[in-house]
């Protein structure tokens, strides 16, 4: 089994961010560019990565009092995952993403996930500012 974890600071409250990143309709901002989801009746989901044109069918859930989604594939097994939103004082949150692939056929590599991860942190971070600024103004 291979692990990855990155993490990234946000200049907003915890609760605000963890509903953007748990609006299902407003996911596809944030994932990695080259995956798109499609939420069946949750927690069923599929996944469709452009880069290979394949649809994976995977679990979500959004669990607003720990301030935790968790999603892992579904038929397979192979990989699973955790983004976490933790207050970390004046008005700004910690996000932390884990991966775990349980099989090397599937993992895509140090670099590669750390690129996704940074840039999905990113990202979502990009909409946390909107989202705060839209309200703020």
């Amino acid at each position: 089994m291979t692990e990855y974890e990155r993490s990234r600071t946000m200049p907003a409250q915890p609760e605000h961010v963890f509903d953007q990143a748990a609006n299902i309709d407003q996911m596809d901002t944030w994932l990695p560019e080259s995956l798109h989801l499609d939420a069946g009746e949750l927690p069923a989901v599929t996944v469709h990565d452009n880069g290979t044109d394949r649809d994976t069918s995977a679990l979500l859930r959004a669990q607003r009092d720990q301030m935790r989604i968790e999603w892992g594939t579904r038929d397979q097994g192979s990989y699973t995952g955790w983004l976490q939103v933790a207050g970390i004082g004046s008005g700004a949150s910690e996000v932390t993403v884990h991966l775990s692939f349980f099989s090397d056929s599937h993992d895509p590599g140090e670099r590669a996930v750390h690129d996704a991860l940074d840039t999905s942190l990113q990202r979502l971070e990009q909409q946390v500012r909107l989202r705060v600024d839209n309200a703020a103004g």
